[in-house]
């Protein structure tokens, strides 16, 4: 079975991305990163609400309006954001209620427990080893092309 990231928290990943690189991080319509990532628009509201909740990103109304980052992209980490979204990032179960830490049942699960935690934990460092500015990096080093604004010549 694949571990995967949910959706979420991909796309999260890909809006975030698409603001830094295609505006530098400047206010971008919902509509304009759903046609470049192939988002549902509805979709990209809801993580934009848990994004802002969690200081990840800005918005302002109007024209000109749209989500920018809050910060700079990169000091937007990868784990910041699936944080956000989906909360700790864990391998195991979730702790019982009553459990007790640090006693081995006959069934070894403490033990199993434990390394789930230290896996969880490195797998976290990876996510938070990553800024959205490493992503747009690697977008530069692919040849992504950056659009560039608009020049109008007049020609009388």
């Amino acid at each position: 079975r694949l571990v995967k990231l949910p959706n979420k928290g991909r796309y999260a990943v890909r809006a975030l991305f698409d603001i830094a690189f295609y505006n530098d991080g400047r206010p971008t319509q919902v509509k304009d990163i759903a046609e470049r990532q192939g988002i549902p628009p509805r979709f990209l509201e809801q993580i934009f609400q848990d994004l802002k909740r969690a200081n990840i990103v800005g918005s302002k109304r109007g024209p000109q309006g749209g989500y920018s980052l809050a910060r700079r992209a990169a000091e937007i980490r990868l784990g910041d954001v699936v944080r956000a979204l989906e909360g700790p990032i864990t391998l195991g179960d979730k702790a019982e209620p009553g459990a007790r830490r640090g006693k081995i049942g006959a069934d070894g699960r403490s033990v199993t427990d434990a390394v789930f935690r230290d896996l969880s934990q490195r797998i976290e460092a990876c996510f938070d080893a990553v800024t959205i500015a490493d992503i747009c990096g690697r977008a530069d080093e692919l040849g992504i092309h950056r659009p560039r604004g608009q020049r109008y010549v007049y020609v009388i």
